[in-house]
């Protein structure tokens, strides 16, 4: 049970780090939030299920999917706008 969070946040933190380094295109900062929200969740999934609340764990993939669908909305619309994902490419102050 420690040694599945110690890995989970491990992780956490590595995605974190991926954030920082790797933010040209918006592709793959989707995908590593997506990999962070999908840490979270199996973070909370162990920490609920000792204490037997794992209904919480509905209402936190509901808005996570929710803003999955949000973020993957906004990259259609920029690649349809500007032609491409690069994140330099373009300027934000448009929208």
């Amino acid at each position: 049970m420690f040694y599945d969070m110690l890995v989970y946040m491990m992780i956490f933190f590595m995605t974190f780090m991926l954030l920082t380094f790797l933010y040209k295109y918006m592709l793959i900062l989707l995908l590593l939030m997506e990999l962070l929200v999908l840490n979270i969740s199996l973070m909370m999934f162990l920490m609920y299920g000792m204490m037997s609340l794992d209904f919480y764990m509905i209402y936190y993939l509901v808005f996570s999917v929710c803003e999955s669908v949000l973020g993957l909305s906004l990259l259609v619309m920029i690649v349809r706008y500007y032609g491409s994902e690069l994140y330099y490419m373009f300027n934000i102050s448009k929208f």
